[in-house]
């Protein structure tokens, strides 16, 4: 026994020794992959994730000793480089969409760079540059073994061909390890791959990433095998889903009206609460809200495709792609969609944007999506002013009046989706908008040196993310008043129905919320958080907070009212369908005046219901009223309903479901025809 202790630790020292660069590869990259997630999901006692980034980085280290040991540093320098801009993309990610980055987002790069600047004025931190220090390690050791002459001393010993496979073994062991600790539903989940940051908790980041990299193919591959199992699922689904609208009180309420859609981009429902310096935020939303019916707890349900994800979800009352975007990866699928209801009863449809129709591949998608015709950019509006990412709202909206004025006397009714873009971040030209909205906060103070009381002006908002933002909203709502206006001028409210919806919230971090509401105008700072006035903005406060303003109105029809149940953009269909007389048979949402018991689910897996807001990723979560009371047979249910949910619109969109059931329809009434 003492002579094989002796020779495992002759063995150990040996091999430590002589295995210097490979350790300190296998080391930093670990460490990077466990400062992710320190700084991300926060699991800092959980072994499985770090089991998991051993075995992958074993693997991929083990190929490094088929080079001769000269050429082994740039092999593990360059996978260093690999797994720092993994960890920066994904620390900047997780800051902007509380989620981490997909290969599928390389499909979408070209919509992203027109924001590019945003990504570092308004979300990239020095956290997120702090995994470079792995390359400065890497180099370093490099440097001084090649002083020492070591790779030479390390080629007259080393056989690497059984190191590596020796490695490999290693980390086969790993894991064999990892894999007896999984759960059924951590297997389940890593398949399918939408819980991203539950995956990565339970798998460490490399796992994720390499299974995001054969998840990313599903549009090419996923088509080809699962089809049969997929299309059962399917058919069992809607046999027993409760999905036709229901009679209500407003039923065909708007039957034969015309619908105008008002995609407020990036517009947050706190903001119709919001004035400063006696200037209401958004005047026209407010008035709006006031006089039609006002969705109070209304959440855009969209993933990484953020403004298509919900022109998509709006459009068809299905989930967004769990990878890549429908936009960019399914546009040339078979759905059912609003255009393509109404068209049914006659309406002409059309959409208009101040952006290029390339953005977001919109020039295919919208006609999948059964649009006529699709305005934009210089191809059908003059381009006298700019902001942002392109035409502004008012010039937009201006000129998209005549246009529409010329469709409604052409047909007799029509569907018109108008997306608007300067309210689009990063809001730089905030300060050059025709809206001034200040942002100063005047307070009192007593002069310590006279005992004076003072009358000051703080900075507070004004120069912060938050601010350009406000600033940019009170534009939006202003132009959004003036486009209700030009149609009443030119008679186009007389028999139209107009509906406003916030495409997704904003994307500002929490300590600009934090700012917002515990502003301390003396230091320029925060109130203490002991003060009983201060608000914490936790990650609960943060999501809840994320709800956008719904708002259905209409001139001549008296609907005022306030729909406190919380809602989903999934369930704009069937709602608009029952009061303008359409449904969609595919439709995943519900008909929000026929249920009192509604649930939100987001395609991250997390959902939504009048008591509770649960984190599916962190298994835990929150009541909203004090008298709530929620079973664990309730949560259950409700991660059971939200996983189904999510993946039956999933395989709906990959598999191409609706052509294939038209297609099956079609083959089996041709035979019963033929039988007759």
């Amino acid at each position: 026994m003492k002579d094989f202790v002796t020779k495992f630790k002759n063995n150990s020292k040996s091999y430590l020794k002589t295995n210097i660069l490979f350790m300190t590869f296998v080391i930093c990259s670990v460490l990077n992959a466990s400062l992710l997630r320190f700084f991300t999901v926060k699991n800092y006692f959980d072994i499985r994730p770090i089991i998991a980034d051993i075995a992958v980085v074993l693997i991929i280290g083990a190929f490094g000793y088929f080079l001769k040991p000269k050429h082994q540093a740039k092999y593990y320098i360059t996978w260093s480089v690999i797994f720092i801009i993994d960890c920066i993309i994904n620390s900047v990610y997780y800051t902007n969409y509380v989620s981490f980055a997909s290969l599928s987002l390389l499909g979408t790069s070209t919509q992203m760079t027109s924001v590019a600047d945003a990504v570092f004025k308004n979300i990239m931190e020095l956290k997120d540059l702090s995994y470079i220090w792995q390359l400065f390690v890497i180099l370093m050791v490099n440097r001084s073994l090649k002083k020492k002459s070591y790779y030479d001393a390390v080629a007259k010993i080393e056989n690497g061909k059984l190191r590596a496979l020796n490695t490999l073994v290693v980390g086969l062991i790993a894991i064999g390890i990892f894999i007896s600790m999984l759960t059924s539903v951590d297997i389940s989940r890593l398949g399918k791959q939408w819980n991203r940051e539950y995956i990565v908790m339970r798998f460490g980041l490399y796992t994720y990433q390499l299974n995001d990299v054969v998840s990313s193919l599903k549009p090419q591959i996923s088509p080809l095998f699962g089809y049969d199992e997929k299309a059962k699922e399917f058919r069992e689904f809607y046999e027993t889903w409760d999905n036709e609208n229901k009679e209500n009180e407003y039923t065909n309420i708007f039957k034969g009206k015309n619908i105008i859609t008002i995609h407020a981009e990036s517009i947050q429902n706190f903001l119709l609460d919001l004035s400063f310096n006696g200037t209401e935020v958004a005047p026209n939303l407010k008035r709006l809200a006031s006089e039609g019916l006002y969705f109070s707890n209304f959440y855009a349900q969209e993933s990484v495709g953020t403004s298509s994800d919900t022109e998509f979800t709006l459009n068809t009352s299905l989930m967004p792609a769990s990878s890549g975007t429908v936009n960019v990866s399914y546009w040339d699928r078979e759905y059912v969609s609003i255009p393509k209801l109404l068209k049914e009863q006659g309406y002409y449809a059309f959409s208009m944007h101040g952006n290029n129709g390339s953005m977001w591949n919109r020039n295919n998608m919208h006609k999948s999506l059964g649009y006529d015709r699709f305005f934009s950019y210089k191809d059908d509006f003059k381009i006298d002013e700019t902001f942002g990412l392109g035409l502004s709202d008012k010039s937009f909206f201006r000129q998209a009046v005549p246009k529409i004025k010329k469709i409604s006397e052409e047909n007799n009714n029509f569907y018109g989706t108008m997306i608007m873009l300067t309210n689009h971040t990063p809001w730089d030209d905030a300060d050059k908008l025709d809206e001034p909205i200040d942002l100063t906060m005047t307070y009192e103070s007593v002069n310590e040196e006279t005992g004076v009381t003072e009358t000051k002006t703080a900075s507070y908002l004004e120069g912060t993310t938050m601010g350009n933002y406000i600033k940019s909203v009170h534009y939006a709502d202003a132009a959004i008043g003036q486009f209700i206006n030009d149609l009443d001028e030119q008679g186009l409210l007389e028999n139209t129905v107009i509906v406003i919806y916030g495409d997704h919230d904003a994307k500002i971090k929490k300590s600009e919320y934090r700012r917002l509401y515990n502003y301390d105008p003396e230091t320029d700072g925060l109130i203490s958080e002991d003060d009983p006035a201060y608000i914490d903005v936790d990650n609960y406060f943060y999501e809840l907070n994320r709800k956008v303003p719904l708002i259905i109105w209409s001139k001549d029809n008296n609907q005022s009212k306030e729909v406190t149940e919380v809602m989903g953009m999934i369930d704009v269909l069937p709602t608009l369908g029952n009061m303008f007389g359409f449904e969609s048979p595919y439709q995943l949402g519900h008909d929000i005046f026929n249920t009192d018991d509604n649930i939100v689910v987001f395609p991250s897996g997390n959902w939504l219901t009048n008591d509770m807001y649960y984190n599916s990723q962190k298994e835990e979560g929150k009541l909203l009223r004090e008298d709530a009371t929620v079973s664990v047979d309730e949560i259950e249910a409700n991660n059971e309903y939200a996983e189904k949910l999510i993946d039956i619109s999933n395989t709906i969109i990959v598999y191409d479901m609706i052509k294939k059931q038209n297609e099956t329809q079609k083959l089996i009434s041709e035979y019963n025809n033929s039988q007759e």
